[in-house]
Formats: structure tokens, C-alpha cells, sequence
């Protein structure tokens, strides 16, 4: 929960355990010697609102704008009165003049340049997955040039896959799914889950294993068909006086220098293959990552998993910028340290240990099946779990706020030039109402342009 590593660590006596952790394998006695306030659930939830409380208080401009338009609008119509009065005109032109400059002025397009395009930019984000928080998250937008993406659960699935599959000289693929499912089944080990799930996709006959037994931090065995089997970690069998083929030592090797786990099967007191278990990347990393780099926007991995792993997934999905081993204080630090340096950063994330980055960063970006710790400190939400809704996201943010700019351009230009036309009694309250009305409409219209809002075509670039 605090690393987002996606293997199971493997604990001992006298090791510390985080609360909230899941216990996958074996009986758990711990001393709580951190309660409350000093957990470090409670310190991350404190990162999280250091980080909310430092942003800048953003208000919406159209409200700046009618703080100073309104009081305003009611001096240049008083004006106006005494104007015409003073100038011998009739009471009822001079009231007329007046009433038309309160009308035409009335601040309805203001009023609606931002909450219009926002309704409709909610509307057409829900149908393509984006969920938009709030006024700060279009304002950000526009100035992001980074995007942090996590990597277990963001970047890759976040669920333990066999990758690779490598029986001994003279061993069938079939027997060694065979008989390592078999015993795997029978464990609740993330490893042996992704074992069995492989077995059984390629509908390989698993059976029940007799006399198993669960070796906590090494593998498991037990016996199928009349054979001790075991599956584990090389040190298991290493206690045993078991040696593997110098073939599969070497393609064991392989596949931890890139970040996958090798676990080894043997039966008969001989090792007959090994499997490659690792987190997938997502079959739309790659072309999420490519998406954003067609927005002018730099890719960054971010995890607090080992460099080999990181670096492994961070080719598979094209991206070059990596940061491993990162806590979550240190992700936070991260983003603090970029913001520091003149980058704009924006943060995908969708773990618990993903808060603090989120918070802190200028534009913060949760899956919708992330942890509601995430999602609390997220400024956009993404409800599908494709990353490229990623880019997706960002274009509609930006492509609102342009949206909002306009908005507000067109209704303080238009203010600009007929108080004048009112003032000089060029135009009657009737009129004036109508041109009111045709300005708001100009607004809601040009906000409903963001239905046609389109996601960025797959392949782009």
C-alpha cells in the first residue's frame, strides 16, 4: 500500500507491518507500537491536505471581473440620468437612457461564461469516462508541460501475470503447467493466483495436490499424481541441494534484469522448468503515452518499485524519463522538487501512496478504480481504467477553458460597446433587453460547441 510494489513483500519476526495491509499467506500476530495520529496512514492523510492547503486560492475570473463591472454598470447609469437631466432632456428620456444601461449591462453572459461551458463540458467528459472537479483543474491545464504517470495500477495492471514460460531440455510445457497449477492452485500467494490462471487458460487438467504445505517467503509444495512437486523462489531449492540447468539459470537471470520474478518448478528431485511472473503493462500504455507527447507534453514514471521493474515497464510504454523506489513523501518531493525547477506537472496515480503527489501537483489526475484517498485529492477523475482517456482528460480541460476565455472575451467586449450606444440613447429598454438576451445566447451556443468535443484519434501522435 505504501510502496506500490506489485509483488508481496515477505515479512518475518520482528519485521514492521503497515495497517490496512492484506495478509496473503499464514498467521499474523503484530504489536501495534503506532496508533492514531502516528500511523502512517494518518501521515499520508496529513501530506495530503499540506499539499491541498499549498495551492493558490484560484477564483473565477468572471467573478473578479463582476466585482468591479457591477458597481460599475450602476454609477454609468446614474451618470447617464443626471447626464440627460442636466442637459435639459426630458425625465422620461433621461429614465429611458438610464433603465437602457442597466439592462444591456445586465451581467447574464458573465454570470453564464463559466458555468455554461462547464455543464457541458461535464456532460460530454462523462460520456467519454472524465469526470472534471472543478474550475481549478481547467485553469491548470493549460499550463501543463509534464505528466507523471504511476506505475503499478496506472501504467500496468496491477495484477501478477505469467510472462514467460520455460521448461528444462526434455520437459513438455504442458507437464510443468501441470504440475506447478496443481500445487499452486491450493495457495492464495499473488504468484500462485497468476501460476494457476495461466494453467487453466490453456486448459491444462490440473488435480488436487495432496500433503501441501505453504513455504512462507519461499514458494510451496506438495504432491500430484505421486510426486513432490515444489514451486518457488531459487532459494528454496537452493536448500534442498537442488541446481537448475545452466540454460534456465541463465534465462532465469534474463528475466530479473528485466523486472520480472522467475519462479522455479521442479518433481523427482529435479528442477524441470521455470515460469516469469511480472505486473503487465496495459494493452493502451503505449499509445496513451504516445498521445501525450502529441499534446507537447513530457511522459514521466514515477513508482516506488525497484529500478529493473521500472525501467522494464517504463520501454514497454515509451517512456524515458524514469524515477523509481519513490515513497510517498518522496513522490510528493518529486513533484514539489519539478514544479521548483519551472516544470508544470500534471499526476496520474490511483493508490493510496499516490495521495500526496496528486494533491501537490498543478493538475492531479485519479482512476475512477483507484482508492478513494486518491480520488479525495484528485482534480479530475478518470472513470474508465484506459489510460488514454489520460490525454483525453488534458484536451478537454484545455479545449473548456478556451471555451470559458471566449465566453468572457465576447461578453465584456459586448458590454464594452453597448453601454456606450445605451448611455447615448441610441437604444430604447426594449432593444437593450434583446441585445441582452441575444449576448447570453451567444454564450450558451458557443458553450454547447463542446459537445462536439472528440477524443484524440487512436495512433496519433
Amino acid at each position: 500500500m505504501m510502496t506500490g510494489e506489485s509483488v508481496p513483500v515477505d515479512v518475518a519476526a520482528g519485521d514492521t507491518v503497515t495497517g490496512g495491509t492484506i495478509v496473503l499467506t499464514g498467521r499474523l500476530v503484530v504489536r501495534a507500537v503506532k496508533v492514531g495520529r502516528d500511523t502512517q496512514l494518518a501521515h499520508l492523510v496529513a501530506l495530503v491536505e499540506q499539499a491541498q492547503a499549498g495551492k493558490a486560492g484560484i477564483q473565477r475570473l468572471a467573478d473578479r471581473i463582476c466585482a468591479v463591472f457591477v458597481p460599475s454598470v450602476l454609477a454609468c447609469s446614474v451618470l447617464t440620468l443626471a447626464g440627460w437631466l442636466l442637459a435639459g432632456s426630458p425625465a422620461g428620456h433621461a429614465f429611458s437612457a438610464a433603465l437602457a444601461v442597466l439592462i444591456i449591462a445586465c451581467p447574464c453572459a458573465l454570470g453564464l461564461a463559466t458555468p455554461a461551458a462547464l455543464v457541458v463540458a461535464s456532460g460530454r467528459g462523462a460520456q467519454l469516462g472524465i469526470f472534471i472537479k472543478g474550475y481549478q483543474a481547467l485553469e491548470s491545464s493549460r499550463r501543463i508541460d509534464t505528466v507523471i504517470l504511476d506505475k503499478t495500477g496506472t501504467v500496468t495492471t496491477g495484477r501478477l501475470t505469467v510472462t514467460a514460460v520455460q521448461p528444462a531440455p526434455g520437459v513438455d510445457r504442458g507437464d510443468l503447467l501441470r504440475f506447478a497449477g496443481s500445487v499452486e492452485q491450493a495457495s492464495e500467494h499473488a504468484v500462485a493466483a497468476a501460476v494457476t490462471a495461466l494453467a487453466r487458460s490453456e486448459s491444462v487438467r490440473l488435480v488436487s495436490a495432496d500433503d501441501f504445505a505453504a513455504l512462507p517467503g519461499l514458494g510451496a509444495r506438495g504432491l500430484v499424481d505421486g510426486h513432490e512437486v515444489v514451486v518457488g523462489r531459487s532459494a528454496l531449492f537452493a536448500d534442498r541441494g537442488l541446481q537448475a540447468p545452466a540454460d534456465l539459470v541463465s534465462w532465469c537471470h534474463d528475466q530479473e534484469r528485466a523486472g520480472r520474478t522467475p519462479i522455479l518448478v521442479s518433481w523427482d528431485d529435479a528442477i524441470r522448468g521455470a515460469l516469469a511472473v511480472t505486473d503487465t503493462v496495459k494493452p493502451s500504455a503505449a499509445a496513451a503515452v504516445a498521445k501525450i507527447r502529441g499534446l507537447g507534453l513530457r511522459p514521466v514514471l514515477l513508482t516506488g518499485d525497484n529500478a529493473a521493474t521500472a525501467q522494464a515497464v517504463a520501454a514497454e510504454a515509451g517512456i524515458e524519463e524514469v524515477i523509481s523506489g519513490a515513497l510517498p513523501a518522496a513522490k510528493a518531493a518529486v513533484v514539489t522538487d519539478l514544479e521548483t525547477a519551472g516544470r508544470s506537472v500534471a499526476m496520474v496515480g490511483d493508490g493510496v501512496n499516490d495521495a500526496p503527489a496528486l494533491a501537490a501537483a498543478r493538475l492531479g489526475l485519479a482512476l475512477g478504480s483507484g482508492t478513494d484517498v486518491a480520488i479525495c485529492a484528485a482534480d479530475i477523475i478518470l472513470l474508465r481504467d484506459d489510460l488514454e482517456v489520460v490525454p483525453d482528460a488534458i484536451k478537454l480541460a484545455r479545449a473548456t477553458f478556451r471555451t470559458i476565455r471566449r465566453n468572457l472575451a465576447w461578453a465584456f467586449c459586448y458590454n464594452v460597446l453597448a453601454i456606450p450606444l445605451a448611455a447615448l440613447g441610441f437604444l430604447n429598454p426594449v432593444v437593450a433587453a434583446a441585445t441582452m438576451t441575444l449576448s447570453s445566447v451567444f454564450v450558451v451556443w458557443n458553450s454547447l460547441r463542446l459537445r462536439r468535443f472528440r477524443a484524440i484519434p487512436a495512433g496519433s501522435q
